[in-house]
């Protein structure tokens, strides 16, 4: 970034090649099922503000990642007040699910396997854990968006907790309560899942 600001377009494209990816993937989830059309038109939102805002960054606050993931969170969440949702519940819209989706699910499942200490399913029971992952998709997508930037700024994208709280702009103990909560939530979401498990 700081080569990028000092005129050195090639650092610009480096930037955006490692980060793309996981910028659009939070957008996504950030705003939840349905708002995902919408998800497009706020990621390149997202890199036009730190284009133009780059003379605005320094390395001395904090990293990279952090000034851009408090970027891409301000945005999704203006788009999610503008929208008057802050909460997805639509199932059907999960049966339509894109591929980006069903891949992340696979990341997130495997997370929540090991934070509950789950063994990983068998390769027979396949079926079974890809309707979890669809699941764990419906489930995220049931949370706060609050709650859902936090859990996904620490769990997916490995942001340490002070970093997650300077993104969102957030007291440190408040993010930590909202990943708490969020963790509650989605064991309830998953319970059938986790009986299943627990029962093999």
């Amino acid at each position: 970034m700081l080569a990028y600001t000092a005129g050195d377009s090639a650092a610009f494209d480096a930037l955006y090649g490692r980060h793309e990816g996981g910028l659009y993937r939070f957008v996504r989830r950030v705003l939840g099922q349905p708002l995902a059309a919408q998800a497009d038109e706020v990621f390149q939102d997202c890199w036009l503000r730190i284009v133009t805002a780059r003379e605005s960054y320094s390395a001395s606050r904090g990293l990279w990642k952090t000034w851009a993931y408090t970027i891409a969170h301000n945005l999704a969440m203006d788009r999610l007040r503008t929208s008057g949702r802050e909460v997805s519940t639509d199932g059907d819209a999960l049966a339509n699910a894109e591929v980006d989706d069903e891949l992340t699910a696979g990341t997130r499942l495997e997370w929540l396997q090991t934070k509950l200490d789950m063994t990983h399913a068998s390769a027979e029971d396949l079926s079974h854990w890809r309707a979890a992952g669809r699941q764990l998709l419906h489930c995220l997508d049931a949370l706060p968006a609050v709650q859902r930037a936090a859990f996904l700024l620490h769990h997916e994208d490995g942001l340490s907790i002070e970093d997650v709280a300077k993104a969102l702009e957030t007291g440190f103990e408040t993010i930590k309560s909202r990943m708490r909560y969020a963790l509650h939530k989605l064991r309830g979401c998953m319970h059938a899942y986790l009986v299943w498990e627990g029962a093999a």
